[in-house]
């Protein structure tokens, strides 16, 4: 569905958590390559596509990277319909452009 040189893949690594709970509306992926947040932070505003197959049919899944998550180049992200938790290790791809503001 998407070309090679207008998206980045991406892995989908978690949702957000805390010391007693999840947060499934945010998500935290892994651009390959990023190493530092100095690099992401320059993807913040970025649009990120999810596609997932269910029944047959092919679902996209429109998001927004909202910030970076630590040191180490990992980026949180919005999704419209919140990523399930069989997604995760699966790939997501970075739109190399900005978005404004997602309408819900």
């Amino acid at each position: 569905m998407t070309t090679a040189n207008t998206t980045l893949e991406a892995i989908f690594v978690s949702h957000k958590r805390g010391l007693r709970r999840i947060h499934p509306n945010r998500s935290l992926i892994r651009v390959e390559g990023l190493k530092n947040k100095n690099l992401a932070s320059n993807f913040v505003g970025n649009a990120v596509i999810s596609e997932y197959k269910k029944e047959g049919q092919l679902f996209i899944n429109k998001g927004m990277i909202t910030r970076v998550h630590g040191n180490s180049g990992v980026l949180m992200a919005k999704f419209e319909r919140n990523l399930p938790p069989q997604m995760v290790g699966k790939k997501v791809f970075v739109k190399l452009f900005k978005v404004e503001e997602l309408s819900y």
